[in-house]
């Protein structure tokens, strides 16, 4: 049984993305404020993983779940890409 055009799923698909980018809100406090190098490479890492829940979250509102799945899996290759080039970085530079 498909769900995904029922308007409360739709509701409640916005609502949880409401909530993740309220959460990604937090993880940017760390981000900005974080007491160390390692602490903000995590937050980072965060942030781009709930944005690719909510980049899922809206292809189901769109009901274009195949296209939006192709933008997901890319922006989670970047953000794994991005995320161990700092870690290296700071490898490097002997923060960790």
């Amino acid at each position: 049984m498909d769900h995904s055009g029922d308007p409360a799923m739709i509701d409640f698909f916005i609502w949880i993305s409401v909530a993740i980018l309220f959460l990604v809100l937090l993880c940017m406090y760390r981000v900005f404020r974080g007491p160390g190098a390692i602490n903000r490479i995590v937050a980072i890492n965060v942030v781009g993983t709930k944005t690719i829940t909510v980049v899922l979250f809206i292809g189901l509102i769109f009901q274009k779940i195949d296209f939006f799945i192709d933008i997901a899996l890319v922006y989670a290759l970047i953000n794994f890409i991005g995320v161990l080039t700092f870690s290296k970085y700071f490898e490097k530079k002997g923060v960790v």
